[in-house]
């Protein structure tokens, strides 16, 4: 299975929902500059939006993304945000695959429910069972 990419702000909530997914991921840091993938992964971003949501993709996200080669392994993401913002919950997810041509695979508000965890695992689990099968059958 390829990786996670997360980020994380102070308040933790991103870090909390990837620790209790029990999956090997890189935490971006806050500041400098981001590291440079060589394999597929998934990011998982929180959202960072004003009300008429700008600004929803966090600063060292872009900087991540803003690299050709790590936006080249970049096959999905899982947006996480808040309900009580309405139409800016988990926006940078949307953002993030319109412009990057991924799917958003999961939404998922604060640091997640149970039912969360268990619902990104197995959708993980055959989100990347799939892209194998696709690069085996376009290898063959």
């Amino acid at each position: 299975m390829a990786g996670l990419v997360f980020f994380s702000s102070r308040s933790g909530n991103t870090a909390r929902l990837v620790e209790r997914l029990g999956l090997e991921a890189l935490r971006l840091p806050q500041a400098g500059p981001p590291p440079e993938l060589d394999a597929p992964f998934v990011l998982v971003s929180p959202t960072f939006a004003d009300g008429e949501g700008r600004g929803a993709v966090p600063k060292p996200v872009i900087r991540l993304l803003n690299n050709t080669r790590n936006r080249a392994f970049l096959r999905g993401v899982i947006a996480g945000g808040n309900r009580n913002f309405g139409a800016t919950f988990a926006l940078a997810g949307e953002v993030i695959a319109r412009k990057c041509s991924v799917p958003v695979l999961y939404r998922f508000e604060l640091a997640g429910t149970e039912t969360d965890i268990t619902r990104i695992r197995a959708g993980l689990a055959r989100f990347w069972a799939a892209q194998e099968s696709q690069t085996c059958l376009t290898q063959a």
